[in-house]
């Protein structure tokens, strides 16, 4: 299938999540990207979880579809040889190092039109990473039960995800000025700038800005919605949301609970059909559903809430998750052999381009594209890249080696 950035070179000199995501969702729309390692590999590359033979299912899962070569980023060749690979190609290169040979004025003196993507942890240029960056924009503090006192932080590297999304929207942004106008770009992405702006648009900053109250600890219940966890008879625990009155109503319904919550309303002077009055009084109406999920098992909930229009969905784990069929009978994935990891179902693009999802590739072996990266793109001859590895400026077979152990 031709893909929207089919014959598109990158190059990616990074670690982590986002500057990888970025690299990975740009192979996924059909790029060639390169990313480049140190010698011996980054700082991510063999961060956890790790497969039984040592090898980072972290690493290989935002790796997956690149090509992979290592290069000393310290010797003023082995510099030489990555400015090549961007120049001398399509001229774009993702990072999130602070290289002062890879920056954008260095690349642009060689190439005006280039196209520098980095990726930083704070707009003025200091580091920060996704843990501390969501220490201090404030979600901690609103997540978790309603009477804990402390900060809780949450698993999910979003500002992470959403800075290497951004990167790569940028990047396709980039591409299409430049063939309209032949104008390069330096971008710049900070995951502080990305959470900043996405509490801001979500009305968490405008908040306090504009009514001086700011959102509070919630627990698991949805703020201005109806929204709350309960739990089955046999132990299952369900989150139930109703957007619309007619989801409240249904719900309802199927609890039976409606004389009471008619009489509720009444003593209250409240209108469920309101969203405000369904969330202002979510207590109350909480104490009323819970008997009805608390009396029945969680096959009866499913069977009974299926239906109705009621948003629901029983809390699982990871492992249950890839068990189920919306993972394995899912276009989105298909079966992947990854050396060192093994045979699962990998996640491709997850966006269909003309009904279909573009199926993941296996990760590379760190550096097992060196040579014939080298050879193809900057024309290196046999002798050329004997010499180079021998000088220990490239390793070309990190990888095999690493098999071999």
């Amino acid at each position: 299938m031709s893909m929207p950035l089919t014959g598109v070179r990158i190059v990616e000199v990074s670690s982590f999540v986002a500057a990888p995501l970025c690299g990975m969702t740009l192979s996924q729309l059909g790029a060639e990207v390169i990313r480049v390692d140190p010698i011996g590999g980054a700082s991510d590359i063999h961060r956890w979880p790790l497969a039984k033979s040592g090898r980072s299912i972290y690493w290989t899962g935002l790796n997956k579809g690149k090509r992979s070569a290592t290069i000393d980023l310290r010797s003023p060749e082995g510099q030489q040889l990555v400015q090549r690979l961007i120049v001398d190609g399509d001229g774009i290169v993702v990072t999130n190092t602070g290289l002062s040979w890879l920056s954008h004025e260095q690349l642009a003196g060689l190439r005006p039109d280039v196209i520098h993507v980095q990726l930083l942890g704070r707009g003025d240029g200091s580091t920060a990473v996704d843990y501390t960056v969501n220490a201090g924009i404030g979600y901690p503090l609103v997540t978790g039960p309603a009477t804990h006192a402390g900060p809780i932080n949450h698993v999910l590297p979003a500002w992470d995800v959403c800075c290497g999304l951004y990167a790569a929207l940028a990047v396709v942004a980039a591409i299409r000025r430049r063939d309209q106008t032949g104008k390069g770009a330096r971008i710049s992405v900070a995951l502080e700038d990305v959470a900043l702006a996405t509490a801001g648009n979500l009305g968490l900053l405008t908040e306090p800005q504009v009514s001086g109250t700011e959102r509070q600890r919630l627990g698991n219940a949805i703020y201005g919605q109806y929204g709350q966890d309960f739990t089955s008879r046999d132990g299952v625990a369900f989150m139930v949301v109703t957007l619309t009155g007619r989801h409240f109503r249904e719900l309802v319904q199927v609890t039976g609970t409606g004389a009471t919550i008619t009489a509720l309303a009444e003593a209250l002077g409240a209108d469920f059909n309101e969203e405000g009055d369904r969330y202002r009084y979510r207590d109350v109406l909480t104490g009323l559903f819970t008997p009805w999920f608390a009396e029945h098992t969680a096959e009866e909930i499913s069977a009974a809430l299926s239906t109705t229009t009621v948003l629901f969905e029983r809390y699982r784990t990871f492992g249950e998750v890839v068990a189920e069929q919306r993972v394995t009978s899912n276009p989105v994935f298909t079966r992947l052999h990854q050396e060192g990891i093994g045979e699962y179902l990998a996640p491709g693009m997850p966006a269909a381009f003309d009904g279909v999802h573009p199926a993941s590739r296996a990760a590379p072996a760190l550096g097992q594209d060196t040579a014939a990266i080298l050879a193809e793109h900057l024309g290196l001859s046999a002798a050329d890249i004997a010499r180079l590895a021998e000088a220990k400026t490239i390793d070309c077979a990190p990888g095999r080696r690493e098999a071999d152990q």
